[in-house]
C-alpha cells in the first residue's frame, strides 16, 4: 500500500494590495512517489513593487520543478539544497538586475513525505507545525534578529545572502499526523493553540487550511494569509524503496548447476564464485537473450546484512542508465532473491592482461577516456564504485567499455554508513588505509592506478597485499618500465596517482580532459617531495652517518 494523503490548501490576500505569499503541492504516483516522495512548500516573499511575489512564486515552482529532476540516489536533503542554493542565486541575481526588484527576498518551507519517513528544509519565519495525538509541535525556528527593534526583520531568506543555508529537520511519520505549513499572516495572528482547535475542529484538509487563513484576517490580520494542510492517512508498509524491500521476504535460491530451469530462466555456466555472491550466465527462455543473474550463496540466508546490501546495490544499479554500465533487466515475478542484468560477450581488462595481451599507449589512452566517462556519469549521481580495477572493466565484443560490479558501492547522499571492503589493496589510495571513507577521488586515484598497470603490468608504489599496511613514498615513474610512454602521459598518470590528494584530479571531468587534450596542452608534473619533508628522521640519520663516514676518513689521513 503506498503513502496515501488529503491535502488542502488557501491563500488569501487580506488588506494588502497584493499577495506575495505563494504554496505548492506535487503528488506523484508509483515509482516517483516511492523514490521521490511528496513534496509541499510555502513561501512569503518580501520586497517593493511585484518582487515579493515574484521571488515566492519563482522558488516555490523552480523547486518543485527541479526536485524531481535529481537523481534517485541522493537523500531529500541533498537532492533539496542542491536545488534550492541555485535559487537564491537566481533571485539575488534579478534583485540586482532590475531596480524595481532590488531588496527582494522569500521565506521558503518545505516538507517532503517519502516512505515511513518526512524531511524539512526551513529558512525564514514561515512555519512548519505537526499535530500529533492533538498536541500541536512547531518544527522549524523563525530566522530573525534578535534585537527586540529587528523581530520581525528576517536574518535568513532566499535571496538574503550569498553564504546560504537551510536548516533541515526529519523524522518517523503516524499515521493520523497533521502537518500545517504557515505564514506568519496565519501563525502570528492565531497563535498555536487556536490553530491546534482549528485543525481539531475540522477533520477535512481543505476545510481546515481555509478556516486558517480566513480566520486570520477575521482577527484583524494586517498580512497575507496561507496555509497548507497535510493530512497522513495510510503509510506503506516499509519505510524503505517499497519495490526492492519486498525482495527482503523472498528466499535466497539454491546454488544452481549448469541445465537447470526457474523462473524461467536456463543456467548456462558459472560466472563467479565469492565468499558471498554467486554470478551466473543464464538464458531467458521466453526472449532467448542471455543475462548475468547476480545472488547470494545459499549460506547467507541469516546474514540480514549481505542480503540488504544486495537489495541496494540492485537499486543503485537501476539508477545508473549508461552505455558504460550493464544495465538491470526486470524480472517480474522472482521466486527467490536474485537480480538480472544484460549480458556482454567481451573479457576483463584484468582477463586481457592474464592472457598477455599487449596495450598500446594509444589502446590505453582510448579505454582511459571511456573508463573516465563512465566514472562521470556514476559519480554526479553521488555513487563511488570503490573497486576500480582491471578486473571490473569489460571490453565488449561491440567495442564499449563497461564497468562492472556495484557490490561495494555507496551513494554518498544516503544516511548508511559505508559497509564492505573499500577496494583491492594495490588500487586503494593511501589516506584510505588509514581509515578514511571512500569519495569520488578515490575512484580517480583508482583509475590512474589502472591505467599505469595495463601499461607497465607494476605498480606506482608497488604490491600491495590484504592487510598489509604500507607506506607510501614517491610514486616509479612509468617510464622506467616503458619508455615510449610520451611524457605528456606520464605527467597524467603520476598526477592521478600522487600521494597528496591535493595533486590529484579533482573531477573524473578534469582527468578525461587530461587525457583527451594529450600532448596540446600538458598537465604538469607533480612536484616531488624533498626527502628532509617526506621522512625527517632519515634524513638527519643519512647527514649522521655522512658526517661520521668523514670524520673517520680524516682521521685516518691524519695518522698516516
Amino acid at each position: 500500500m503506498p503513502l496515501f494523503v488529503s491535502l488542502g490548501h488557501s491563500s488569501l490576500t487580506g488588506p494588502r494590495q497584493r499577495n506575495e505569499d505563494f504554496c505548492g503541492v506535487v503528488t506523484p504516483e508509483g515509482v516517483d512517489l516511492e523514490n521521490k516522495g511528496l513534496i509541499a512548500a510555502i513561501a512569503d516573499g518580501i520586497g517593493g513593487h511585484k518582487g515579493g511575489r515574484e521571488a515566492a512564486e519563482y522558488t516555490v515552482r523552480g523547486l518543485l520543478s527541479d526536485y524531481y529532476a535529481t537523481p534517485d540516489t541522493w537523500s531529500v536533503p541533498h537532492a533539496l539544497e542542491k536545488v534550492i542554493v541555485p535559487l537564491n542565486r537566481w533571485v539575488m541575481a534579478e534583485a540586482g538586475r532590475q531596480p524595481e526588484l532590488a531588496g527582494m527576498a522569500t521565506t521558503l518551507t518545505v516538507l517532503v513525505l517519502r516512505g515511513r519517513r518526512y524531511v524539512c528544509a526551513h529558512v525564514g519565519d514561515s512555519r512548519l507545525y505537526v499535530l500529533r495525538d492533538g498536541v500541536i509541535t512547531r518544527l522549524t525556528v523563525d530566522h530573525v534578529w534578535e534585537h527586540p527593534e529587528l523581530k520581525n526583520v528576517l536574518s535568513r531568506a532566499v535571496g538574503l545572502d550569498r553564504q546560504f543555508h537551510l536548516d533541515f529537520v526529519d523524522g518517523e511519520l503516524l499515521e493520523g499526523d497533521c502537518f500545517l505549513l504557515c505564514t506568519d499572516g496565519v501563525w502570528a495572528v492565531l497563535g498555536d493553540e487556536r490553530m491546534r482547535d482549528t485543525l481539531l475542529a475540522h477533520p477535512d484538509a481543505q476545510q481546515a487550511a481555509a478556516s486558517l487563513s480566513s480566520l486570520a484576517l477575521a482577527a484583524n490580520g494586517q498580512d497575507n494569509a496561507s496555509a497548507v494542510v497535510v493530512r497522513i492517512e495510510t503509510l506503506p508498509r516499509q519505510n524503505l524503496r517499497d519495490s526492492l524491500e519486498g525482495a527482503v521476504r523472498l528466499p535466497l535460491p539454491p546454488r544452481f548447476k549448469p541445465g537447470q530451469v526457474f523462473d524461467g530462466l536456463r543456467i548456462e555456466e558459472i560466472l563467479h564464485d565469492s565468499r558471498t555472491t554467486l554470478l551466473y550466465r543464464v538464458t531467458d527462455m521466453e526472449s532467448g537473450q542471455a543475462r548475468v543473474m547476480k545472488t547470494l550463496r545459499p549460506e547467507r540466508a541469516d546474514d540480514a546484512d549481505e542480503i540488504r546490501a544486495l537489495i541496494m546495490e540492485e537499486w543503485r544499479a537501476r539508477r545508473v542508465v549508461s552505455p558504460y554500465f550493464a544495465q538491470i533487466v526486470p524480472a517480474e515475478g522472482r521466486s527467490c532473491l536474485y537480480y538480472l542484468q544484460t549480458w556482454h560477450e567481451g573479457a576483463t581488462l584484468q582477463r586481457m592482461l592474464d592472457t598477455d595481451l599487449h596495450f598500446t599507449v594509444a589502446e590505453a589512452i582510448q579505454h582511459g577516456i571511456r573508463l573516465m566517462k563512465g566514472l562521470s556519469n556514476l559519480h554526479r549521481l553521488d555513487i563511488v564504485h570503490r573497486d576500480i580495477k582491471p578486473g571490473n572493466i569489460h571490453i565488449g565484443r561491440d567495442g564499449h567499455l563497461r564497468i562492472l560490479d556495484l557490490g561495494v558501492a555507496v551513494s554518498l547522499s544516503e544516511d548508511d554508513a559505508q559497509v564492505g571492503s573499500p577496494g583491492t589493496p594495490s588500487f586503494m589510495a593511501p589516506e584510505l588505509f588509514s581509515g578514511e571513507e571512500a569519495v569520488a577521488r578515490h575512484d580517480l586515484y583508482a583509475a590512474g592506478v589502472t591505467l599505469y598497470h595495463l601499461l607497465t603490468r607494476k605498480y606506482p608504489y608497488g604490491e600491495v597485499e590484504p592487510f598489509q599496511h604500507p607506506r607510501f613514498g614517491e610514486p616509479v615513474a612509468p617510464t622506467r618500465y616503458r619508455p615510449d610512454i610520451p611524457g605528456w602521459l606520464e605527467n597524467v598518470l603520476l598526477k592521478a596517482v600522487a600521494k597528496d590528494p591535493k595533486h590529484r584530479f579533482e573531477t573524473a571531468e578534469e582527468f578525461l580532459l587530461a587525457l583527451e587534450r594529450g600532448a596540446n596542452r600538458p598537465v604538469s608534473r607533480p612536484r616531488i617531495t624533498p626527502l628532509a619533508l617526506r621522512n625527517p628522521v632519515l634524513t638527519w640519520r643519512i647527514i649522521a652517518g655522512v658526517s661520521i663516514l668523514l670524520n673517520l676518513l680524516l682521521l685516518m689521513m691524519l695518522m698516516h
